[in-house]
């Protein structure tokens, strides 16, 4: 990753973008594309879609990647101007007390602090527990008069930190989930441009409110019904301390992206994502679905008739914290292996499961037909053979037995 993509990803992440306040994301991801794409359109939810034409007549690729980030609300102002809060997204309360965080006002942001009691004015059961979202408030250090007049309640709330690269090849900044696939999404386009495009389109859908229910990417889905989707996210690392592989499955930052493979995933598409991996040498990691994923995958799999869907990721440590680290390796081979997933879609593909040959390439009728006669004929050898040997054993049976009598 070079010092202008570290610069793109960067300001993607430190620009605020809050469930259902995506809007200054989504002007980057405009602003980014616009010299590439064919066609940049937002719909009345939010979501971006930047769509690049194909050469020929292939399926349509989707790839969407969610641009909103977990954050806070304001729910109450005190008399005395300090702020009550819920969550917006899953946030642990136990990683807010001292934190820094900025409120986004109509008339600008607001840096504060999420307050609690010094350790020396804790009772020693106080300080077992974690202190309940509706116990914390947030000290903006200013009179109360003037958090009234500049602070309205439905105001939103991010987390103040930003990004930084550490140790080797990491990364790590808030809102990594899951504006790190919107630089995917966009490099990838970008990709196809300079490869001389995809046979079929290839759009790049930047959703919103994926954090309170894939809503973006249900209307998304809906609107451009392409032939077949990709969802890009992050999923839970487990190579820290703490987690159980043995519940979890063995996910590893440095060690590629992640292949989902469940009900949720077409086993077509999941066939053609590990063939391009294997294709281009990617270092690529499998997990386990067996459920709907907290993916739009979820969504985008059940939209109008069904839409064929796939689900990439790259591992992601300590998942809405303040702190999430990624391995920027991995990002770079995801964005390699979505650009050769969507080069190998051609025209002549069937993702119905069961009716081509397990990758998409179709068969003919009279090749089912062989293929099925071809199955029985061996399955009724191999029965063959069972029934001759257990013959055989039931003969040296009844040999051994006059041999013995002799």
């Amino acid at each position: 990753m070079n010092k202008e993509e570290i610069a793109f990803l960067q300001g993607l992440l430190e620009t605020p973008s809050p469930t259902g306040c995506e809007e200054p994301v989504a002007q980057l991801a405009r602003e980014r594309l616009a010299g590439t794409a064919d066609e940049i359109a937002t719909d009345t939810m939010g979501t971006v879609t930047a769509r690049l034409e194909g050469r020929g007549a292939g399926p349509a690729l989707m790839l969407a990647a969610h641009m909103d980030e977990v954050g806070l609300m304001v729910t109450y102002i005190s008399d005395e101007g300090f702020l009550s809060v819920a969550m917006v997204g899953g946030v642990d309360a136990a990683v807010l007390p001292g934190m820094r965080v900025d409120v986004h006002t109509e008339g600008g942001v607001l840096r504060g602090v999420v307050g609690r009691k010094p350790i020396h004015l804790i009772s020693p059961d106080e300080r077992k527990n974690v202190t309940p979202m509706d116990k914390l408030v947030i000290d903006l250090g200013l009179p109360a008069d003037q958090v009234k007049e500049r602070v309205r309640i439905g105001d939103e709330i991010t987390y103040g930190v930003g990004f930084e690269l550490f140790g080797e090849g990491m990364a790590v900044s808030r809102a990594f989930d899951d504006k790190c696939g919107v630089y995917v999404a966009a490099r990838v386009l970008e990709n196809l441009a300079e490869a001389g495009r995809a046979e079929g389109a290839f759009i790049a859908a930047a959703t919103v409110q994926e954090e309170i229910g894939t809503r973006g990417a249900i209307t998304c889905a809906h609107a451009v019904n392409p032939d077949v989707a990709l969802a890009f996210d992050v999923t839970h690392a487990t190579d820290y301390p703490g987690i159980e592989k043995s519940k979890y499955g063995s996910i590893t930052c440095g060690e590629g992206p992640v292949i989902a493979r469940g009900p949720n995933i077409n086993p077509v598409v999941f066939r053609r994502l590990v063939a391009a991996a294997e294709a281009e040498g990617i270092p690529y990691q499998l997990e386990a679905e067996p459920s709907v994923t907290g993916t739009d995958a979820r969504a985008i799999q059940v939209t109008r008739g069904g839409i064929p869907t796939g689900l990439i990721s790259v591992p992601l440590r300590y998942m809405h914290t303040p702190t999430e680290v990624v391995c920027l390796e991995d990002l770079d081979n995801t964005v390699k292996l979505i650009t050769r997933f969507a080069l190998d879609l051609h025209g002549d593909l069937s993702f119905v499961p069961g009716m081509g040959d397990g990758t998409g390439e179709k068969v003919s009728a009279g090749e089912q037909i062989e293929d099925s006669e071809r199955a029985a004929a061996e399955s009724e050898a191999a029965r063959m053979d069972d029934v001759m040997e257990s013959l055989d054993r039931e003969v040296r049976a009844i040999e051994d037995f006059i041999s013995s009598e002799e």
